[in-house]
């Protein structure tokens, strides 16, 4: 198992992050406790360590599912949750305000039965609080003890910029992780956002590797996605025809060319595609089945040749932009 420093920390993660975002009770999840504790129990023996999670995730059941399943293995899981979602009606009850992220932390603590959070995570930039109020009130999480590390999701590069210039300003903790989309589908970070955790000491966490099941090969040119697949549900037409363009098929066929000559599957190559770019650390799979787990794992064993590699990055490149 390949392990890698988060950031400019010591903290050593696993090459695969285990996303919860599906695991839930209740709430139209489609990954019962009982599939959930499953997956679970089948990264970790497999020598990952690195799960993810969120306070939004099916109001709070994901949370509390994770925090059963790894109770007896606590010490050798990286833990990391995310804050900053509506908890509540109030105006009060949202953002990273320090008084809404103490009130979340302690009740994310409470439903995942731990006494304290690897990774805290902002999970979207609050443009009605001042970043230094959010960075001094995380560094005192850390310095409680409650909290290990910090980092943010969804910033651009600027917000990367702002925040850790606050923490610096203030000799307070920096964030080590950024948590941002990434895919053969959407490479828009590789412009500014990359560059900026690179420059200022912030590992990654990517998502969506598969481009939301696109890149997994199920959906064909010209025909109508099923009525049980993530684009052919109701009320979802608009994002599938923002996603199932011809230029994601284009890249689509690519992938699946390059799987057909290495004799593994499109998920793999794409998963192995994405944890080969410079820049990233880790990269979040989110399984709602062990099978569909079992899957995306194969990625992460998979060298991919130079020349695939590059093939793939020529196919897509966005326009404009010099080959990769």
């Amino acid at each position: 198992m390949e392990y890698r420093n988060l950031g400019h920390s010591g903290l050593k993660v696993s090459r695969a992050c285990l996303g919860a975002m599906n695991f839930g009770l209740s709430h139209g999840a489609p990954c019962d406790e009982k599939e959930a504790r499953r997956i679970i129990d089948g990264f970790v023996e497999r020598g990952n360590n690195f799960i993810d999670t969120a306070n939004v995730y099916t109001a709070g059941d994901s949370e509390r599912i994770v925090g059963k399943a790894i109770r007896e293995k606590r010490h050798s899981v990286v833990l990391a949750t995310k804050a900053r979602g509506p908890q509540g009606r109030g105006p009060n009850d949202m953002g990273t305000s320090r008084v809404h992220l103490t009130r979340a932390l302690e009740a994310s603590l409470k439903r995942l039965g731990t006494d304290y959070i690897d990774l805290y995570q902002m999970h979207a930039w609050d443009p009605d609080t001042p970043i230094e109020e959010t960075m001094a009130t995380l560094d005192g999480f850390v310095r409680s003890g409650k909290v290990r590390y910090i980092g943010c999701s969804n910033y651009t590069g600027s917000q990367i910029v702002e925040a850790q210039w606050a923490a610096a300003r203030q000799n307070g903790t920096p964030f080590v992780s950024l948590q941002p989309r990434y895919s053969l589908l959407s490479r828009d970070i590789e412009t500014d956002v990359l560059p900026a955790c690179q420059r200022h000491g912030l590992g990654t966490l990517v998502y969506s590797p598969l481009g939301g099941g696109m890149l997994t090969g199920k959906y064909e040119r010209g025909s109508a996605p099923t009525e049980d697949s993530r684009y052919g549900r109701a009320g979802r037409a608009r994002m599938a025809e923002w996603i199932l363009t011809e230029r994601n098929f284009d890249i689509v066929d690519a992938v699946k060319t390059a799987a057909a000559e290495l004799g593994a599957s499109p998920s793999a190559v794409s998963i192995a595609w994405c944890s080969s770019r410079r820049g990233v650390t880790s990269v979040i799979i989110g399984p709602r089945t062990f099978e569909q787990q079992e899957e995306c794992l194969a990625g992460f064993e998979l060298r991919l040749p130079q020349e695939t590699i590059k093939q793939l990055s020529d196919a897509s490149r966005p326009s404009g932009r010099r080959r990769a």
